[in-house]
Parts: C-alpha cells; structure tokens; sequence
C-alpha cells in the first residue's frame, strides 16, 4: 500500500498507510475498536477501492486485474462469514465448499478434494466432526473448521480476523497453538493476523503494525514494535510489557 486513504461520509476511516508485506512474512495487525482494521482488511481482498493512493497485490495492482481471481489466492477466516455460514450444512461439506468459494457446496468435489477435505480435518482434530452440523459445534470447533475450509484452496495469503474472539482460555490456546504450526508449515501462506489483544502475538508473528484512528502507529520487527515504550505511546497511558516464551503480556498501569 502507497499512500492510502479511505473516505466515507466526508471523514477518512484510513489516512496515509503506507505498508509493505514480503512473501514469507507473517504480520499482527493490532488496535483498539474503531482503529481500521476491518477496512484495511476490505482494503487487502479488494472488496473496497482506496480513495487516496494504490494496492497492489500479490504483484497484481488494482484496477489493472480481476479481484475476483486474485480473491481465490486469499484465505479469510471471520466472525461475519461465521454468520453467513449455513447453519444446518455438514462441516465436511463447508470444509469443501472453501475450494469453490461458496456459501454452501453447490459442487461435486472430486475424490482428491474429499481426501485434501480429510487431512485438514485429520490435521486440526476435528475428523469426528465430519457429519456434524455447524450448529452444533463449540466456537473453538467452528473457528478451526473455518481454518480448514480456508486452506482447501492452497491460498498464498491467509488472513485471521480476530479469530480467538469468544474463546476461553484453553480453546484459544489450542487455536493459537495450530495457527503456529499452520505458519511454520513448509510452503506456509503469508499470514496476517488481526487481533487488539497484545499476547495473541505468536513467535510466528515477526512482524507488527499498530493501527490507531486510521493511521499507522508503527510497524516492523515485533520485539521494536511491541516495546514498553512504543506501546505507551500507542495506548496513550502507561503499560508494563513481559515476555513469556516469546511472547508479549501486556500489562495497564495506575
């Protein structure tokens, strides 16, 4: 991104970013409520035009190629496509349904795509949940089968929005524990993972952009980004930070 901005009803919900992700990266996008991290996300898979500036990716520039096709090469797993997610359907078939991009599986996949359907069920722990309906699972269950339903078509980006949302603390820590090995995988898609919760910050995660109105706060390396006193300067009170097996708890002082 070069110089983006996004205007809507005369006030600008992003400002200026200017952001650069390399193949093999994988990124925390942090900030509060309101910070615009949902847009930039819109931004990314092309579901919104910048007002002020130019996106490329993937190497495909926008308005100069079919977001349509560039969307297959992104994974994104959400709380909104949850809601969108056919209640009554079987989790192998919205497993499946990821390779089509549909809501709903209106295909016939072929008997590679049902075993490709299995070893990411086998993969995530949750074979057994294969003629369940979605309804019926756990949160927990439902984000990992949405996981699954993103890597069904091989993306080069995955995009994590705010996926531990609603957990407890032992499903998050099993949700978190897969998104590592997904990230440190061999041929791993570029993650990007939304979160304003600081210690959701995997050692995966090298790389952090802070969000705050709109405007990029700082980005880089996590260990300089996520330091006591850039993280005081971004929440604007003061903060303890501690690192716990490479990652960082965050702590508001009086």
């Amino acid at each position: 991104m070069r110089g983006v901005s996004w205007l809507r009803e005369k006030s600008y919900i992003l400002s200026g970013i200017d952001w650069n992700v390399e193949a093999g990266e994988h990124w925390a996008i942090v900030g509060l409520n309101g910070s615009g991290k949902t847009t930039l996300l819109n931004m990314v898979t092309g579901y919104i035009f910048p007002s002020e500036g130019e996106v490329t990716v993937l190497g495909k520039k926008f308005g100069t190629y079919d977001l349509r096709e560039l969307r297959k090469s992104i994974g994104w797993v959400s709380s909104s496509l949850m809601e969108r997610l056919m209640t009554n359907e079987k989790v192998e078939d919205i497993i499946l349904s990821g390779k089509f991009g549909s809501i709903g599986l209106y295909e016939h996949p072929s008997g590679t795509l049902r075993q490709r359907a299995a070893d990411l069920m086998e993969q995530f722990g949750c074979m057994n949940l294969a003629s369940r309906v979605y309804s019926t699972l756990s949160q927990g269950e439902k984000q990992k089968v949405l996981i699954a339903r993103a890597l069904m078509s091989s993306p080069r980006i995955l995009i994590l929005d705010e996926p531990c949302t609603g957990l407890d603390i032992l499903a998050r820590e099993s949700l978190l524990t897969l998104i590592e090995e997904i990230g440190t995988a061999k041929n791993a898609p570029t993650l990007l993972y939304v979160s304003h919760h600081v210690e959701e910050i995997l050692p995966v995660f090298t790389r952090t952009v802070l969000l705050r109105k709109g405007r990029i706060h700082s980005s880089g390396n996590s260990d300089g980004v996520l330091s006591r006193s850039n993280l005081t300067d971004f929440f604007e009170r003061p903060v303890e930070i501690a690192w716990r097996k490479s990652r960082p708890w965050i702590h508001l002082l009086d």
